[in-house]
């Protein structure tokens, strides 16, 4: 497995990815995917034997983003490593995609924060990535309602 910074040659990937992976990550178009890639602090894709196997968006506070759970965080902890999406194409799941990009992405943090946190849905709950990122080491901090009620999420950290 190789992971890789995003190039512009893989934003059509992450994009058909992205949307297949809908509702477990919210809906995106290809000018948020490009605004990600210029503004990210982390975008990475994973190759397996060359072929596109996934994504990790990762952000640090301070940047314009108005994503409801980005600013619970930023409201609620002074620095931290924040994973927006991941995503695994369902051919590569299993194969340790996604705990790879975890990892790496942990890696580019210590040193700099001590947190690394997400949110996984707890309504419509997404029970596979709650047992994934306990297994990880997350733990839940506290839970909100997002798109005006239509959604609950479990607010998570892992201390690095």
């Amino acid at each position: 497995m190789q992971l890789l910074d995003v190039t512009d040659s893989d934003l059509a990937d992450v994009l058909a990815l992205n949307e297949a992976s809908v509702p477990h990550v919210s809906s995106m178009d290809m000018e948020r995917i490009r605004w990600f890639a210029a503004n990210a602090g982390y975008f990475r894709i994973a190759r397996i034997d060359e072929t596109f196997a996934g994504f990790l968006i990762g952000l640090r506070p301070g940047i314009d983003y108005g994503s409801e759970n980005y600013g619970w965080f930023c409201a609620n902890y002074r620095d931290f490593g924040y994973i927006d999406r991941v995503a695994v194409a369902p051919s590569a799941r299993r194969q340790g995609v996604a705990s790879s990009l975890y990892d790496d992405f942990a890696n580019t943090l210590r040193g700099e924060v001590d947190v690394m946190t997400c949110e996984v849905n707890i309504r419509p709950a997404n029970e596979s990535s709650m047992r994934f990122h306990e297994l990880q080491g997350f733990r839940q901090v506290a839970s909100q309602e997002t798109e005006g009620g239509t959604k609950e999420v479990a607010m998570m950290e892992k201390i690095l």
